[in-house]
């Protein structure tokens, strides 16, 4: 008996794809635009790669757009995915980087305190 094919998608060469987290990727995804497929690149840091390379393997990228996270999870066998490229490879010691999310807060609202000012300092300064 053959084994049939159903998917669009090369298993074998998504399979042999090797990246982990800490990784920079690019995911070229279809995305649907007024009844035609446009293919739109999501670039991010890979904050976790959950059950290996089985049928139901997904990973999660995250970016930061205009100052807000934004997170994806793709599947890794998804037809909806045109390519993926790996931009950046680096070396993490943990498997799952989700105090990533945190980290980035902190910085965040450590350059906020840095950079605001009361009106009154506006004014001083001006007036100086």
């Amino acid at each position: 008996m053959a084994v049939k094919e159903f998917t669009p998608v090369n298993i074998e060469e998504r399979k042999a794809l090797v990246f982990s987290s800490g990784d920079t990727l690019r995911v070229w995804s279809k995305i649907e635009d007024k009844g035609k497929f446009r293919t739109q690149a999501f670039e991010g840091l890979v904050l976790a790669r959950k059950h290996g390379k089985e049928a139901g393997g997904t990973f999660t990228i995250r970016k930061v757009t205009s100052g807000v996270g934004v997170e994806r999870i793709f599947p890794l066998f998804s037809p909806m995915i045109d390519k993926i490229e790996i931009v950046k490879r680096s070396r993490a010691r943990r498997s799952k980087l989700y105090y990533v999310r945190e980290k980035a807060v902190k910085d965040i609202r450590r350059k906020m305190k840095k950079y605001t000012e009361t009106p009154e300092e506006t004014e001083e300064k001006a007036a100086e």
